[in-house]
C-alpha cells in the first residue's frame, strides 16, 4: 500500500489545523538557522581555534605589558 497524495494532503491540512500557519513558519525558520549555524561549524572548524588562540596570545601580551608599568611605579 503506497502513500498517495490524498493523504499527504489531508495530513498537511492536519497539521495546519493544530498548530497555525505562524507556529510552522517560526519553526521552519528556527530550522533553516540550526542548519546554516551547523554548515558553518563544519566549513572551518580550524580558523575558529586559530582565532581563539590568538586571542588568547594578545590578552597575555596585555597582561605582561600591565605588570611591566606596576614594575616602574
Amino acid at each position: 500500500m503506497s502513500i498517495g497524495f490524498w493523504q499527504i494532503a489531508i495530513v498537511v491540512v492536519l497539521v495546519v489545523l493544530l498548530f497555525g500557519r505562524g507556529k510552522i513558519s517560526s519553526l521552519m525558520g528556527d530550522v533553516a538557522k540550526g542548519i546554516k549555524s551547523f554548515k558553518k561549524g563544519m566549513k572551518d572548524p580550524i580558523e575558529d581555534n586559530t582565532e581563539t588562540t590568538s586571542s588568547e596570545t594578545t590578552s597575555s601580551e596585555d597582561n605582561s605589558s600591565e605588570d611591566t608599568n606596576l614594575d616602574k611605579k
